[in-house]
């Protein structure tokens, strides 16, 4: 992660802390005045943006660490980790609040929501959808898998509220409203966390390298040689915002070793360039003739 990067997830994590910790307070209070198990999830729900940004700028911060002897590639998965780190946050979050709904409905437990609640949740709306703007702007300019993380928790909190906007102005005619809504905010934000951890699990797993990058590469490899080098065998590993390619070319034989070394340094510094990947290329030297007759 460079200097330029590490700038944005700045900006953003302490953002988002300041942010979110008025909101909590905001919504803390009136959640505590109506005694709605919904208006009290929600603020958790917010709080816990705070918590995940904390986890975010100790995970960019971490992810800035250089190359070493235990990490020949940098620390960039760092930012993989935090970003799973806020997924199983969101994911206890949903499981507590969804027991807490169901409680509330087996009990039959009702609450008098009044307009403060109307107007915080608004305001809620408004604010988070505007932070999540915010996270998502800094994403498409860093490239930082868990700001864009951060910034669906974000959006996730404001869909919480919307649907919670909707059962206040509908919980004077039912009574079972709150533990509903509790239960729908739970599943939003269960959803939301599935979607973080498995957007930050399969880069650490491995994964397959998408077709257009495939035919990327290809197009680059047959533009600097002339011909068509039948790249093959490739294999990605992503470390946060360092990437690493390895892929096979096929050369004709008539090729020295000079020449061949040429071409693959001149493949590399294009991939590089152009896509920000660094390559390593095995070349196989065969006969054009036996490969495309």
């Amino acid at each position: 992660m460079n200097e330029l990067q590490y700038k944005h997830g700045k900006i953003v994590g302490w953002f988002s802390i300041l942010g979110n910790t008025i909101l909590f307070i905001l919504k803390y209070i009136v959640a505590f005045l109506t005694g709605s198990v919904a208006l009290m999830a929600d603020a958790w729900h917010t709080l816990s943006d705070s918590v995940s940004s904390i986890v975010l700028l100790i995970g960019i911060k971490w992810s800035t660490k250089p190359a070493d002897d235990d990490h020949p590639f940098g620390h960039g998965r760092a930012e993989l980790i935090s970003s799973i780190i806020i997924g199983f946050i969101l994911g206890a979050i949903a499981l507590n609040f969804g027991w807490e709904g169901i409680d509330r409905l087996q009990n039959r437990v009702s609450v008098e929501y009044g307009s403060l609640a109307i107007w915080v949740t608004v305001l809620s709306i408004i604010a988070k959808e505007g932070m999540a703007q915010f996270n998502f702007y800094h994403y498409r300019r860093s490239q930082i898998l868990s700001i864009k993380a951060d910034g669906w928790h974000h959006r996730s909190d404001s869909i919480s509220s919307i649907v919670i906007l909707g059962g206040i102005l509908l919980g004077q005619y039912f009574w079972w409203i709150d533990g509903a809504l509790g239960i729908i905010v739970a599943v939003l934000i269960g959803y939301t966390a599935y979607k973080i951890i498995s957007e930050g699990v399969n880069p650490l797993l491995g994964e397959e390298v998408p077709m257009e990058l495939k035919a990327q590469i290809s197009i680059i490899a047959d533009k600097i040689a002339g011909y068509d080098t039948y790249v093959h065998h490739m294999h990605m590993h992503r470390y946060g915002t360092h990437t690493e390619l390895t892929f096979h070319v096929r050369l004709p034989k008539k090729c020295t070793f000079e020449e061949v070394e040429q071409l693959i340094n001149a493949i590399q510094k294009e991939v590089k360039t152009n896509m920000n990947i660094h390559a390593t290329i095995h070349a196989q030297i065969l006969h054009l003739e036996k490969i495309n007759p």
